[in-house]
């Protein structure tokens, strides 16, 4: 659908020709959906996460449905970034060429670890438009906490990954203590950021009295999440100046609009993309026929607008 409204945003200076972006993990690397729509109708993709050497991920089983979600440990199985961009970078540029921005998702266990994988990406990656850099990982190197379980945690990777890329940078926040880990990126120096991941959960067979995964404990996504992830979106949005990409549960274009509302400048359709693959196509035209319902001539008049 052609809007009257201009659909474009700027998302920490990735430039977007509409709000809709997809969730890491959730997407593959694009071309897998290239039979479902033109993918470059997308306002951009996030790619799967990238190291900078190969991680083998978890052992299976790595996801359970639930409840009006999905459990994951998959553990960000990876083929390296030398690996990935060797088979997927004639894609992602073409992509890129065809108007959907393109942002690489930088992945480590350590500080050295994130830097050495945004390193890695900012050179054999040229046709990327930015990268997000996952503070949600286990710290390996310090007891298996979060990288950025902490505002000085996140702060940390921030300023140690920020002077190693020109282009824009995202930092994608756990769900917990949101405001102040939001402002703790905003003043390393992080362009935008990208909330929430998923919440830590449990599921037991009660049969065999066992988890579903192959750890005690997953990561809970999907609509079961959505409220939550629109509370921390608002959350950030009062707490920081700078833009928020919205992740958490959405399926529909009023799941989206919720987080524009909410202060999100762009939006991630994550879960959806796994049991409706044509998901975040409808979610464009979605929105482009709410802004035009809501009167407004740019999307961006709405970022934000909540009343309570």
């Amino acid at each position: 659908m052609v809007s009257k409204a201009r659909m474009a945003v700027s998302l920490g200076g990735i430039q977007m020709r509409n709000p809709v972006n997809t969730a890491s993990g959730t997407f593959g690397y694009g071309w897998q959906f290239e039979g479902m729509y033109d993918v470059a109708r997308l306002g951009a993709i996030t790619c799967k996460g990238v190291a900078a050497e190969p991680w083998p991920g978890n052992p299976a089983p790595r996801v359970a449905e639930v409840r009006s979600g999905i459990l994951n440990s998959v553990g960000l199985q990876n083929p390296g970034a030398e690996a990935f961009c060797a088979e997927y970078g004639d894609y992602l540029s073409g992509l890129a060429e065809r108007g959907c921005a393109v942002i690489l998702q930088a992945v480590g266990h350590s500080v050295d670890e994130c830097k050495a994988a945004v390193e890695a990406l900012d050179s054999l990656a040229p046709w990327a438009a930015g990268f997000e850099v996952n503070v949600s990982c286990p710290n390996l190197s310090r007891g298996g906490k979060l990288l950025g379980g902490t505002p000085e945690d996140a702060a940390e990777v921030v300023r140690a990954v920020r002077p190693l890329t020109t282009r824009p940078l995202l930092v994608k926040l756990a769900p917990l203590d949101v405001s102040n880990i939001a402002r703790a990126c905003e003043d390393a120096g992080a362009d935008a950021l990208s909330l929430t991941n998923t919440v830590n959960a449990m599921s037991i067979d009660v049969h065999t009295r066992r988890s579903r995964l192959s750890r005690p404990t997953g990561g809970l996504s999907g609509p079961a999440i959505h409220p939550i992830a629109v509370r921390m979106v608002w959350e950030a949005a009062q707490a920081v100046s700078i833009p928020i990409n919205g992740i958490g549960g959405i399926e529909t274009w009023e799941d989206a609009a919720e987080m524009i509302l909410a202060g999100a400048t762009s939006v991630s359709v994550g879960t959806a993309n796994m049991y409706d693959p044509a998901s975040a196509s409808r979610v464009v035209d979605g929105l482009a026929a709410w802004a035009d319902e809501q009167g407004v001539s740019d999307i961006n008049e709405l970022i934000g607008a909540f009343e309570c």
